[in-house]
């Protein structure tokens, strides 16, 4: 895991005054440092996950973080929580049909300090 200096150079060169946010906000408490770390790094380690990538490695009732885009090849099986980055159109409209809950990163940071029953996939 990077250290807390490390990070803020990376993060220092962010652009993306979002993303710069997230960082800072999940800085702020030691259980977001992996997210954070892998968010200050370069974008071409974000990772896109598809929704029956998620659909395979989740079960009922799971929080899940992606450090990067959902896509929306698949179907969603399952009622979950799913934070990430950002989210495809057609990705938000299969999410909703299954009944799953959409959040920012960055809302998830505020209101749930601790990452309790969180898992990065």
């Amino acid at each position: 895991m990077k250290s807390k200096t490390k990070i803020k150079e990376q993060s220092a060169r962010k652009t993306n005054p979002i993303l710069q946010e997230i960082i800072r906000e999940g800085m702020k408490q030691d259980s977001w440092r992996k997210v954070v770390s892998l968010l200050s790094g370069p974008t071409r380690k974000f990772k896109s996950m598809n929704l029956f990538e998620i659909d395979m490695k989740t079960k009922v009732g799971d929080s899940v973080v992606i450090v990067g885009k959902v896509l929306s090849k698949g179907e969603l099986t399952k009622k979950i929580r799913i934070c990430a980055l950002s989210f495809s159109e057609k990705a938000k409209e299969k999410i909703k049909e299954s009944k799953s809950e959409i959040v920012s990163l960055l809302e998830e940071i505020k209101k749930n300090p601790k990452a309790e029953g969180i898992r990065v996939l």
